[in-house]
């Protein structure tokens, strides 16, 4: 299915109508376009901040947005995990997401986790622990955060894509003393960008090591996984967009739910660096949660 705004050329591949793209590029996407989300953050706020875990000496945190006025029962959550190589970058950068989430009756979260860094005990197996411990946080204490316990998103740009992705498909990297009785994997997937082939085709495998095939979503999918949102321009060289089609084609073959919303000419984070772009992949969002239950209004 084809759909164009001005100035851009968006196409929705599903495991149903797997589309040529358009052969022109999408001029809003250049790579001088602003970093638009960026200044956007920078006066947001949560409603209130809770720690998730403890280890190591360190807390680690999650930044909870709560829709405005009373709720009739519990509410569906969109909980968003930060981009930044898994190096860098902080929960900040997906408070736009957050508060959005809460505008639409949802509560939003974004998580803090540990960067890795080469030559210290912080790896990226690490990260997913993080990433798998605070949604088994946010399930647990559901209750207590007003959240349907059936109706949690996870969501995420670049390694925070792949952090999301973690949630539902890497069983068995959690951290030992995690509470594996409480479910991880969410009930939809929204992915911007994301890390999704660890192979050296992809990317992240150098900074995982030799075992980065047990980190790579796309070598990992399952049947039974969540319905998922999968944005990536076909311009990205950071993570190559072959990458985002190999993960689109097993999921078809699990028989898994996807679509994969493919941008001609955008660059990584593309959502991240203009309005418009912005603003579609959000009313795209809308449109997918609604489908399945999850945005309130």
């Amino acid at each position: 299915m084809k759909s164009i705004i001005p100035g851009l050329c968006f196409v929705m591949l599903s495991q149903l109508a797997p589309a040529p793209l358009p052969a022109q590029a999408a001029p809003a996407a250049s790579k001088r376009a602003p970093a638009y989300v960026g200044q956007l953050v920078q006066t947001i706020q949560p409603s209130r901040e809770l720690v998730y875990k403890k280890i190591n000496g360190r807390e680690l945190r999650l930044h909870v947005f709560e829709p405005p006025g009373k709720a009739g029962g519990p509410r569906p959550c969109f909980v968003a995990y930060h981009g930044g190589g898994w190096t860098s970058g902080s929960p900040r950068s997906m408070f736009s997401f957050t508060e959005w989430a809460a505008k639409h009756g949802m509560v939003g979260i974004s998580v803090e986790y540990r960067r890795y860094k080469a030559g210290t005990e912080v790896t990226v197996f690490d990260c997913v622990k993080d990433a798998r411990s605070a949604m088994r946080h946010i399930r647990a204490h559901a209750a207590g955060l007003g959240i349907d316990p059936d109706r949690i998103a996870a969501g995420g740009a670049s390694a925070g894509g792949h952090l999301a992705a973690a949630t539902a498909l890497f069983t068995g990297v959690d951290e030992a003393d995690d509470d594996l009785s409480v479910p991880c994997a969410p009930q939809a997937l929204v992915l911007f960008s994301p890390v999704i082939d660890t192979s050296a085709e992809g990317y992240g495998g150098k900074k995982i090591g030799e075992r980065w095939k047990e980190l790579s979503p796309a070598d990992r999918v399952v049947k039974g996984a969540p319905p998922t949102l999968l944005f990536h321009g076909t311009g990205d060289t950071t993570t190559p967009f072959k990458g985002a089609e190999k993960f689109r084609l097993a999921m078809t073959r699990a028989g898994n739910t996807i679509e994969l919303v493919a941008v001609e000419g955008a660059i990584h984070t593309y959502m991240f660096k203009d309005a418009a772009l912005y603003e579609e992949t959000l009313r795209r969002m809308e449109t997918f949660l609604r489908g399945l239950g999850f945005a309130g209004r």
